[in-house]
């Protein structure tokens, strides 16, 4: 329970750190986006250290943000992908039923305005940040059904191409993967955990 305090407070601290200069010109940023996973695995069973892969899988969501005049912003980016472990392949080779993976992340961006803050132009960017990452794996036939809740993190690149004042086209590409705490009762242990999988989407961004 503290390790999740700490990560939260900190999280917290760094959106409000970037957002506090803001300035007239800034642009607020919504874009729905539909993806695809890839690459995915994890140690389900904890088996001989052997990760098992699953099946790619699509995704989709939404983010709103925020990016000032100059080069830094953030975002809050959710994510949802259905039947996310349905099938694995590797150690277990199971099927599993009625599974998803949510994804809820608050990201700091850093990126340039190509061409200005109003009108058409290029704003390529890089991104990271940490937030949440639940999945829920159902047993066949409901032989068994798990929910976890996961700190995590993410990490990716890509660009908006805006078309005029108010909409553009996104597409990136985002690391992401789950941390565990390999000793709960110190507050800092915190490692990256076995489970991981990449996610490229695109979508429609609004600016306003």
């Amino acid at each position: 329970m503290a390790l999740r305090k700490v990560l939260v407070t900190a999280s917290v601290l760094l959106i409000a750190s970037v957002a506090a200069p803001a300035k007239a010109s800034a642009d607020w940023l919504v874009t729905p986006f539909v993806g695809w996973n890839w690459g995915a695995a994890a140690n389900l069973f904890n088996l001989d250290q052997l990760d098992d892969e699953f099946e790619q899988r699509a995704d989709y969501g939404a983010s709103f943000g925020w990016m000032g005049a100059g080069a830094l912003g953030w975002e809050v980016d959710f994510g949802y992908s259905p039947n996310f472990f349905q099938n694995t392949i590797g150690v277990t080779s199971l099927e599993f039923d009625n599974s998803n993976l949510t994804t809820v992340m608050g990201n700091v961006l850093v990126g340039i305005p190509i061409g200005g803050q109003h009108g058409a132009g290029l704003r390529p960017y890089a991104v990271g940040g940490v937030g949440l990452i639940k999945s829920r794996i159902g047993g066949p036939d409901d032989l068994f059904d798990v929910h976890s809740n996961d700190f995590g993190i993410n990490v990716g690149a890509g660009a908006i191409f805006f078309l005029g004042d108010r909409f553009g086209v996104r597409g990136d590409i985002r690391y992401f993967r789950s941390l565990q705490d390999n000793a709960p009762d110190t507050l800092f242990d915190i490692a990256l955990s076995d489970f991981r999988y990449w996610r490229g989407s695109v979508g429609a961004t609004i600016r306003f």
